[in-house]
């Protein structure tokens, strides 16, 4: 997509080949541009379109019904935030009395668009001339245009005494390629810039990778991990005034936020394996609140680098997911073969941490046949290889 094709798309005809589109696409993709072509429509607004078709069907899931008139790159797709998600972060700015923000690095504007529909003003900066665009095509589209302007530059550049807050996503993907880089040091803007706009601006939002090292958190700030239906989504580094707590854990559960929150530097005690195994949200172990969550639950580890948690009774809370222990056995592929043969367990569910055994592979191995079936979890308990079997206990 270059800027001409998105100028062609966004004309009566661009948005007459959009709807064409729409209606030839998911199926297979040479018929489609065939029968676009067929239609009259010019080879390249036809493959533009068919993109942009498929990129929006893509986008549902993040964006809802609102991704049916969006522009969209594949990876500006894939690093964009989830409309639930951005429209928390918006309204918790608002509430804490935002009323401008810069979003450096805006990409295609999902965080920005929030902010606008929460009623902030927002000036967004992208380096990437089409994204660029897009964003601004985005926020006419949603109808947010006179709140969300952009501006096709260098963020590192943008007077940020001209907002009250500023919102920065790194990009972490290799420009030309789309390949993720890891290192902070390579992010745009750098990691460096990043960190020095929480010292130079009192509101300062930062979205980071999940998988973000605790040591990069600056101190005083709150991070933050989200999950969405149990799938870790992002972190969160709030800054200066946002700060609240150290850590924080968010589990969107629906239309629900659940939210654990603490120092995030203890250990849960350890003890045996009791009734009940707890496997905590992707958020919670991230965040390293396990150990609060076991305060909740009165429950224990098994082995102090493992993040599942044993109880006797069972629980429906948000944070984690219960099962029953029926059996609990030193890891023998021939015993559990066995003993699952003997139940008639023909269907497997298998949970692991603290394992290297491939699950599909033992799943193989073992051969099931049956009618039942069981959640086997592959841990460590003290240290030494386990399998337990259990049964998942119903959510409420």
């Amino acid at each position: 997509m270059d800027l001409d094709q998105l100028a062609a798309l966004r004309t009566a005809e661009g948005s007459a080949a959009l709807a064409a589109a729409a209606e030839v696409a998911g199926g297979d993709p040479l018929a489609a541009a065939s029968a676009l072509r067929s239609a009259g429509v010019p080879a390249g607004l036809a493959a533009a379109a068919l993109t942009q078709v498929e990129l929006r069907r893509r986008a549902a899931g993040k964006f809802g019904p609102a991704a049916a008139g969006m522009f969209l790159t594949r990876p500006g797709l894939e690093q964009a935030t989830r409309r639930v998600v951005a429209d928390r972060r918006a309204e918790r700015l608002r509430a804490a009395g935002v009323r401008t923000l810069a979003d450096l690095g805006c990409g295609l504007g999902a965080d920005a668009l929030a902010a606008a529909r929460a009623g902030i003003r927002v000036y967004g900066v992208e380096a990437d001339p089409v994204t660029a665009a897009m964003a601004a095509a985005n926020a006419e589209a949603a109808g947010v245009a006179e709140l969300f302007t952009v501006e096709c530059g260098d963020a590192t550049a943008f007077d940020v005494d001209r907002v009250d807050a500023v919102f920065c996503d790194p990009a972490r993907r290799k420009a030309g390629t789309g390949r993720r880089v890891f290192d902070p040091s390579a992010y745009s803007p750098p990691w460096d810039f990043v960190l020095g706009l929480a010292e130079r601006v009192p509101y300062t939002v930062v979205k980071v990778a999940p998988g973000l090292d605790h040591a990069l958190i600056p101190p005083g700030a709150e991070a933050e991990w989200v999950s969405v239906d149990g799938d870790l989504v992002e972190a969160t580094l709030w800054c200066g005034r946002l700060a609240e707590v150290p850590r924080r854990a968010t589990v969107l559960r629906g239309a629900t936020a659940h939210v654990l929150t603490g120092a995030g530097d203890r250990q849960a005690a350890v003890g045996p394996v009791r009734r009940h195994l707890y496997d905590p949200d992707p958020a919670v172990v991230r965040a390293h609140l396990v150990a609060e969550l076991a305060d909740t639950l009165d429950a224990t580890l098994a082995d102090p680098d493992i993040a599942y948690l044993y109880a006797d009774a069972p629980a429906a809370i948000p944070y984690a997911r219960c099962l029953a222990v029926t059996d609990v056995l030193p890891f023998s592929l021939k015993r559990l073969r066995a003993l699952l043969r003997e139940r008639r367990v023909g269907r497997v569910e298998i949970l692991k941490r603290g394992s290297a055994l491939e699950p599909e592979r033992l799943r193989r191995d073992l051969k099931l046949a049956g009618d039942n079936a069981a959640s086997l979890v592959l841990t460590r308990v003290a240290g030494a290889p386990t399998t337990l079997i259990c049964q998942p206990v119903p959510a409420p």
